[in-house]
């Protein structure tokens, strides 16, 4: 309470001895009726009361508040040199962050090196600044932060001048007045239960899996003896790096293992980058074969069972890609390490078989099958879709192919299809109409895409009760929720070459047309770059397939002849081509008088990689309003990865992403980052 709330205080209980003087005489009086003596008596010691009161009032009231004065001297000197040399840290600030007073704990703890006197909050302590201030007085602010050494957790408290009432003094005992409001910062030191809880958390197991990606294709040409000696290898090196960071490991079968580890090595195994996969890779197996492992850890999650099963997605994710690589998730987000090599083709058919016979009792037990590929369909997903088309026909089931746009490269194509009088007028419809006829008991097949996203029509995937995904893309973080079938191949060429397959087992009474091997060999053809990008085994088996089917490469020619106008882009693009770190090419392409300019992009790539010296190629072209980045690579660079670093995806060699709201100077900045920062870590 302030000093006058004191005086009024100090005299009301002065006065009461004068006051009680009245009811004294009141007292007298009524006396004087019963008996004078007796009253006289009594007023005798009413008039002695009322002198020793007067004088009480009059004499000891300045001794008492002086006594008073001295007390509460006293006790602010007390309390200020408790606070002063409290353990706990204090402070109070103004409202521009300006510090009025600290005690010594504060002072020997952030105030090292600066007066006292005129500092503000933030340039002690860089973390609390006036923004973090508490804007009411009925909350408080808690922020952490920590120093070198120590963490600490500061609670700030909002005080309002006009309630505390009373002004406050530093260590010189100079008075300050504040305007209206102070801040009173307490500061709480966390660095022992901040160590307990890192111990605690660095103490718990993560999960992990590990499986031999190719086991029995790369040991199956080995002779019995050394493919012993080659398994007994393996086991020596898993288990040596194992036992590095103290896991328990116990081999499941001949190709999977599970291990379990404490957290705090994850971070050792991160900065190494897994070299286990290197030295999977690099036992000698024989010419032209080498064995890759894949890994998942799961980890932060509560129970084991939770980060088993995030291991297990994991690992999945990781064959999904291609294998040869790590993939960490946990609650939050999906980390890859690896991933370099290129996924060895299995040259055994039973899973093409298996997946086949699926589609088949899918679109079976579909009324209407409604099949899409990705946004600006290229010549492999409408292929491939043609290829799912004839299969639902031939078992007497309606379908449907959902086009939004047909680009200047696909219109010849769409233009030879329809020519033929077996299609129907509505084969090709939008995204909108397709909406329109989705029910419950239609089949939504998704060809030659794995990111919902990335969809001609998104909505489709919500819609849809039943889905099946045919790709030959590597996977990313982002799929499919629980797919009726799910067929994504990494080490195919093409999503045609897939289809091609599946024709072959999925019924003797699917047989294609000429103008539909056409389809699907064109899509090959384009997704290989004329049979130059990864190729394999399984990719000329399909070709042969359709080329008995009737397919005929001159007519497929005459499909892919460009303009001039085209010609003479590409010419400029590759002229204005910037050789990057020496061996990267970055080309920004003008290309809006085009009718698809992503298409001509890709087109660029791909002929850059023909120049002596370039290991990867990259293409940014605008259209509609999207920067759209083509990468190509033969072996040397895994483009996907790069991609994968700006929300993109795709194969090794041949990789997309797109950007938002940047120019093609902006986007060619930001490849040149990318690598430079990939660099730096050693991963060119």
């Amino acid at each position: 309470m302030n000093e006058k709330k004191i005086q009024e205080t100090m005299r009301s209980y002065l006065r009461w001895p004068l006051m009680l003087s009245l009811l004294l005489a009141a007292v007298n009086l009524h006396i004087y009726t019963l008996d004078n003596q007796i009253g006289i008596l009594m007023t005798i010691y009413v008039i002695l009361y009322i002198i020793i009161a007067v004088l009480l009032f009059f004499y000891k009231r300045k001794a008492l508040l002086g006594d008073l004065v001295q007390y509460a001297i006293r006790f602010n000197r007390t309390v200020n040199r408790l606070a002063n040399d409290l353990d706990l840290p204090i402070a109070i600030t103004d409202w521009t962050g300006t510090c009025l007073w600290c005690n010594w704990q504060f002072t020997k703890l952030f105030c090292t090196g600066m007066t006292r006197r005129k500092f503000t909050i933030e340039s002690a302590i860089p973390n609390l600044s006036v923004k973090t201030f508490p804007k009411t007085i009925e909350e408080n602010s808690e922020i952490h932060f920590h120093t070198e050494e120590n963490y600490y957790k500061a609670v700030i408290q909002k005080v309002n001048m006009v309630d505390a009432g009373q002004e406050i003094q530093d260590e010189t005992a100079s008075p300050f007045v504040l305007s209206d409001n102070f801040y009173v910062f307490y500061l709480y030191d966390e660095t022992e239960i901040v160590r307990y809880i890192k111990e605690n958390n660095e103490q718990r197991l993560d999960v992990g899996l590990l499986y031999i990606d190719n086991y029995d294709e790369s040991l199956e040409p080995v002779d019995e003896v050394r493919r012993a000696l080659l398994s007994a290898l393996i086991d020596r090196k898993i288990n040596k790096y194992m036992l590095k960071i103290d896991a328990i490991t116990k081999k499941l079968e001949k190709d999977k293992y599970i291990f379990l580890f404490k957290h705090k090595y994850l971070s050792e195994l991160q900065n190494n980058k897994f070299s286990l996969l290197d030295e999977i890779r690099n036992v000698n197996v024989g010419e032209d074969v080498s064995i890759t492992i894949s890994m998942g850890i799961g980890t932060q999650a509560d129970t084991f069972n939770k980060r088993q099963e995030y291991a297990r997605s994991a690992i999945d994710l990781a064959l999904a890609r291609g294998g040869d690589q790590v993939v960490i998730k946990n609650k939050d987000n999906i980390l890859y390490y690896g991933g370099k090599s290129i996924q060895q083709e299995k040259n055994t058919r039973v899973k093409a078989r298996v997946k086949a016979h699926a589609l088949r009792e899918s679109i079976i037990a579909a009324e209407q099958i409604i099949i899409m590929g990705h946004q600006l369909p290229d010549v492999d997903a409408i292929g491939s879709a043609i290829g799912i088309y004839h299969i639902a026909a031939a078992l007497g089931k309606p379908a449907h192919i959902v086009v939004n746009k047909v680009t200047s490269s696909l219109r010849p194509m769409l233009a030879m299809l329809k020519s033929h009088d077996e299609y129907k007028s509505d084969l090709f419809i939008t995204g909108e109409t397709a909406r329109s006829l989705m029910t419950d008991n239609t089949l939504l097949v998704v060809v030659d895409v794995n990111h919902p996203s990335y969809t001609d029509e998104p909505g489709l995937v919500e819609l849809a009760s039943s889905l099946v995904v045919l790709d030959h893309h590597r996977q990313a973080g982002e799929s499919f929720q629980n797919p009726t079938l799910s067929y994504v191949e990494p080490f195919a060429s093409s999503t045609c070459e897939m289809v091609a397959e599946i024709l072959q087992y999925v019924g003797e009474e699917v047989k294609l047309k000429s103008y539909e091997a056409d389809a699907l060999y064109s899509g090959i053809m384009v997704d290989t770059n004329n049979f130059m990008n990864k190729p394999g085994v399984r990719t000329f088996e399909a070709v042969a397939f359709l080329r008995r089917s009737g397919a005929d490469i001159t007519r497929i020619r005459k499909l892919f002849r460009s303009d001039l106008n085209e010609y003479k882009v590409k010419a400029e693009a590759i002229q204005n081509t910037d050789i990057f770190l020496d061996h990267y090419a970055i080309s920004l392409c003008n290309a809006n008088n085009c009718e698809s300019p992503t298409i001509v992009g890709a087109k660029i790539a791909n002929e850059l990689l023909d120049i002596d010296g370039i290991k990867a190629t990259f293409v940014l072209t605008e259209f509609e309003g999207k920067i759209y980045i083509s990468a190509r690579s033969i072996d040397e660079l895994n483009v996907q990865v790069v991609m994968e670093k700006l929300g993109g995806g795709g194969h090794i060699t041949s990789a997309g992403a797109q950007l938002h709201d940047c120019s093609l100077q902006e986007g060619g900045e930001v490849i040149r980052k990318i690598l430079l920062d990939m660099k730096e870590e050693g991963d060119l």
